[in-house]
């Protein structure tokens, strides 16, 4: 087994939730749907909903914002934005989030894709630099805007949001552990081609696959670690929905032998992780590690040298099984009372708002565009000329 002779992980972390979201029980009225479809069905009871001024770039230079706090930015040596909504088939959406936060020009700055899973596949890649730089941080921001054909099955799991993190060695919050299991099948669950704006779903086909690979992950992870699952405290799961989560770890403990665990034992595990999902929705490749905010901001026993095992799951698709510690401290370094205003100062949508947004066009055709003001936090999309994007800082 080998081992990391310096520890790495994350340092800060901070979450961007939209201040918009619609109640989905207006949205089952709307549908003439049994809202327990979408409140049980899926575990879900809101979903952020970006204003037309918002997107990508601004939740995610917002959400680093807050990660930055007491960081020397002129140690972010890296900016690595996981996302599936680009914004641009060329330019990184980070080059503009560097550009936003001031960041120093002696800096990497890419974007990588691979559906739900890039924000992992950015941690990982992060992970060995630190060790041989440990005096380096790196910044990951994970950023997406889930969305849905309008009035289609999957409209109800639509969701946005934003996560910041500054990795480096010796972190603060979350120490990870050099073991994994990953596993790529190409395969067609999930998938959105450049022409459309709306993604294509295989839905009871991905819940397979999503269970399948976290099985063949653990394995792997397991054999590698020969930890058992009783050596995790809790786990953090990619949130599509939160129930699937939920059928994802009693499949887990199955697998192990431990379904018969009692039913407070298993939402002790994963439901304080899901507590932000369920008001903010889907949000892509940043909804593991919004997971992973909420389980810390939401137990109030001291956490450190617990270990969490994360899955992360990307459709198309790669999975991977990890693990990590919590570290000495964490707690001081948590953005709690600012994560729980997200949620708590934001305005709920009527069903006829949540239309107007989600029907707003941005030019197609190369024509410029101011956009209309909304109260959002931190930056904004304020206008589209000559095919380029501009942003301001509030």
């Amino acid at each position: 087994m080998r081992e990391t002779i310096i520890p790495v992980g994350i340092d800060t972390l901070s979450i961007y939730a939209s201040p918009f979201a619609l109640d989905l029980m207006s949205l089952a009225r709307a549908r003439s749907v049994d809202p327990e479809k979408y409140l049980s069905g899926l575990g879900q009871h809101y979903m952020g909903v970006p204003a037309p001024d918002e997107d990508i770039v601004t939740m995610g230079a917002a959400a680093a914002v807050e990660a930055l706090r007491g960081i020397d930015i002129q140690s972010i040596e890296m900016v690595l934005f996981a996302t599936e909504s680009g914004i641009d088939q060329s330019k990184s959406a980070g080059i503009y989030v560097h550009d936003l936060l001031g960041l120093p020009q002696r800096c990497r700055v890419v974007e990588l894709k691979q559906a739900c899973y890039s924000a992992t596949a950015a941690l990982q890649l992060a992970l060995p630099f630190l060790t041989m730089y440990p005096d380096k941080k790196i910044l990951l921001i994970a950023s997406d805007i889930a969305r849905y054909g309008f009035n289609t099955p999957g409209e109800s799991s639509q969701g946005c949001g934003a996560v910041a993190m500054v990795l480096s060695a010796y972190p603060r919050i979350v120490a990870f552990e050099p073991e994994y299991g990953v596993v790529t099948e190409n395969v067609m669950d999930f998938w959105r081609p450049n022409y459309s704006d709306a993604a294509f779903v295989e839905g009871k086909y991905s819940s397979r696959l999503y269970l399948h690979l976290l099985e063949k992950t653990w394995q792997q992870y397991h054999a590698l670690s020969q930890r058992v699952l009783s050596d995790h405290d809790y786990f953090c799961y990619h949130a599509s929905v939160p129930r699937l989560v939920e059928k994802a770890h009693q499949h887990l403990l199955k697998v192990n032998g431990l379904d018969k665990l009692s039913s407070s034992l298993l939402t002790e595990q994963i439901e304080a992780s899901l507590h932000y999902g369920r008001q903010m929705g889907n949000s892509y490749t940043a909804s593991l590690y919004v997971g992973l905010a909420s389980l810390l901001d939401l137990i109030e026993q001291d956490m450190q040298g617990k270990r969490i095992g994360f899955y992360s799951y990307g459709s198309g698709c790669v999975a991977e099984f990890f693990s990590g510690v919590v570290q000495s401290g964490y707690r001081e370094q948590l953005n709690t009372k600012a994560h729980q205003l997200l949620f708590s100062d934001r305005t709920i949508l009527t069903y006829p708002e949540y239309e107007s947004f989600y029907t707003f066009l941005y030019p197609q055709d190369g024509s410029s565009m101011d956009m209309p003001i909304h109260q959002i936090s931190g930056f904004r999309l304020a206008a589209i000329r000559d095919h380029k994007r501009i942003y301001e800082a509030l």
